[in-house]
Parts: C-alpha cells; structure tokens; sequence
C-alpha cells in the first residue's frame, strides 16, 4: 500500500504563559507525532518537508512579530493546521479545533505554506499515489477557505444574538467620536485656525469634512434607527429660520459638488422664520442633497421650498441624475436592504438614510414622495406644515 500522510495529534500543552520579550524559550514540544512504523508517512519526502516546515515556523516565531504568543499555543496552532492539511488530503471533511485565543492562525498557515515550499525545493516527482508539493499547497488554500468560512459565520452568530443591536449601536458610538474629532479639526483650519489657505488646500479640508461628515451622519443612522427613528424631535418645535437650514446643508454639498462640477442651488420660502423640527428637517434634507450628489454625474442638484399657504411649505430635492430603476422602487424605503445587483441604485450602502428621512417626516406630519425617470434624474418632495413665527 502506497505511504500517505499520516494522523497528527496537537500538544495538548496549552495553559502555558507566553514567554516574555528577550527570554529563553523552553524546549519545544513535538509538533506533529506520528502514528505507525515503517512505511509511514515520516517516510515521504513531501512529509518530512510539511514536519520540518512546521518545526521552523515555532523555532522561528518568537524572533518575528507577535513574539507574545506563548510558545506552547504555537506549537498547538501548527499541529491542528498541519492535522487539517492531513484531512484535507484525504479528502474528508475538514475538522477545525478551537484555536488558542490571540494566535493569529491565518499568519501561522502562510508561515507554514512558505517554510513548506522551501524545504520542498528540489524534490522529485512521487510516486503514484503518494501527496505532492502542489496537492498539499491545494490543501492548505482548502484549510484556509475552512478557517474564513468558519470566521464569518462565528460572525453572523454575534450579530443575529440577542445582543446584535447593541453591539452595532456601540460600534457607531465608536466611530461617532473620533469622526467628530475630524469635523472639529477640518472646520477650525477650514476658517483659518492654522493660518491663511490656498484655494486647494481650502477645497481639499472641504472633501475632508464632507467626508467625515457622511461617515458620522451614517453611524448617526444607526444609532437614530435602534432608537425609534424619531428622536430629533424629542423637544418641542421651536422658531427657527428655514435660510439657516439651507446655508448649512450648503456648505457641506458645496465641496462634494465641486468635485463633480455640479451646480447646487437653495431657495427658501417667502416667509422665513418658521416653528416646527429644525434638526429634523436639516437632517432630512441633508440625506436627499447628499444622495442626489451620489448619483448625479453631470447637471445640478436643487433644493427647493415653496410655500403653498401662510403655513404650509414644500420641499423638494430634485437632481439630473441616472434616475432610479423600476424595480428598487418597491423597497425604496427599507432599512438594511441590499442591492439586487453590484452597483445598483441605493440611497446608501445600508439603505438606512432613506428609511430615516421617511421616519422623520411622517413624524413631522408630512409623507415622502418620490418621481423619477431613468437618465433623466429623480425628485423627492413633501410637504410640512411650518407656523410662521413672530419676531420679537
């Protein structure tokens, strides 16, 4: 009978503190053991070449990054990969072990892949039946494939728990701070903090606040969503000027629609000073301008409020962009939709600041509507019911 690799058994030494940074290791344990005596796989070259591949990579790993790692749970990662390669040799199922914790096992297999191929260098082609150099690099891609797999769906298992949505609520809080440390920091050398900016720099903090501002508004969804969808309106409605609202919805579209060479235009109402949700409303039309500069490659972007009575106002994001395809329109509105086909329309990579806007304005009284032709552009408007407020 042709020799085969052979069963492999891990150190089972496992509990072991990792050796600190300068000191001795102890003497390495056996990484692989083998099962059987003449005629066993010890006997086949491309064996030995795998056995002494996995010995380099624990002789080796204190003096390369991660030196922290015990040696001990090295030794136990190289064993259960090289225990997998045997399996998938054989053809079976491959059996992935819990991995010691902190032991970067994607690392150790590529450690072992190329310490395997230079010990492999030179030898001949073996014998019928017998593992070659190419059948176990093809094991090993199958080992890797496995530990991915096995990865991303421990993933999904955390995210689908009963604590999904507050781990994806923390994760946005995470990226919230250190993003409103760059909008800080943009706006301050944007308006001269760091002395007087040349016309590219200026246009440059522009992209950069615009930037980081998309990244937070979208961690701000999140956080807005497993909340309700309404807490901008939380307070009362207070007097506010619609103006202000444009201005700043302006001047953070202003540097992304330089950057395409698009016209971007604001027009108010008539009456100015008016009482309702102006954080909502800023929020709702920031989402439609920001997607109308997404999708709009040529032309213009209008923001657009009229006022239809003494309280009643429309608004309206209208743009000359690709238009929106017949069959996204039935799930337009949803939160955490994923696109039918890879680049397809989507108001974000996540759907959620569509599903915000429509949250918003239904709680303000109002219902978002949509009109699109495909090359030709698309229009969302809706209408607020907005007392004018008496100055003082």
């Amino acid at each position: 009978m042709s020799p085969r690799l052979q069963q492999t058994r891990v150190s089972q030494s496992r509990a072991h503190k990792p050796t600190p940074r300068g000191s001795a290791a102890p003497a390495p344990s056996p990484v692989v053991d083998h099962d059987g005596g003449s005629g066993s796989g010890s006997s086949s070259p491309t064996w030995r070449a795998l056995v002494a591949a996995a010995a380099d990579v624990c002789a080796e790993w204190p003096h390369t990054e991660h030196a922290a790692t015990s040696p001990e749970d090295v030794r136990a990662t190289v064993g259960a990969l090289t225990g997998n390669v045997r399996q998938a040799l054989s053809g079976d199922s491959i059996a992935l072990v819990a991995f010691p914790p902190f032991v970067p096992v994607r690392r150790v297999l590529e450690l072992l892949r190329r310490s395997f191929l230079e010990h492999a260098e030179g030898l001949e082609a073996q014998a019928s039946g017998e593992a070659g150099v190419l059948d176990v690099i093809k094991a090993m891609e199958r080992v890797q494939h496995a530990i991915d797999e096995d990865a991303a769906h421990r993933f999904a298992a955390r995210l689908s728990g009963q604590d999904a949505q507050q781990l994806v609520v923390e994760m946005a809080h995470d990226m919230r701070s250190p993003l409103g440390s760059i909008l800080i920091l943009a706006e301050r050398l944007r308006y001269g903090s760091g002395g007087t900016l040349t016309p590219i720099q200026e246009r440059q903090l522009g992209l950069v606040y615009s930037a980081a501002f998309g990244l937070s508004a979208l961690a701000g969804d999140v956080i807005e969503l497993a909340r309700g969808g309404t807490t901008l309106m939380d307070q009362p409605p207070m007097p506010f000027l619609v103006s202000d609202v444009l201005q700043s919805i302006l001047d953070i579209l202003r540097p992304m629609a330089e950057e395409k060479q698009l016209t971007v235009r604001c027009v108010g109402p008539e009456a100015d000073l008016r009482v309702g949700y102006q954080a909502a409303l800023n929020r709702v039309l920031l989402n439609l301008a920001t997607n109308a500069i997404k999708f709009t490659n040529t032309g213009s972007v209008d923001v657009m409020c009229r006022q239809l009575d003494r309280s009643r106002v429309e608004f309206s994001v209208k743009d000359t962009g690709r238009g929106i395809p017949p069959h996204v329109m039935a799930n337009l509105f949803e939160a955490f939709r994923q696109r039918q086909v890879t680049g397809d329309y989507a108001f974000s990579s996540a759907g959620l600041g569509l599903s915000i806007c429509k949250k918003l304005i239904a709680a303000m009284g109002g219902e978002l509507g949509v009109e699109t032709e495909l090359e030709k552009g698309t229009r969302f408007h809706f209408v607020l019911d907005l007392p004018q407020g008496s100055r003082l």
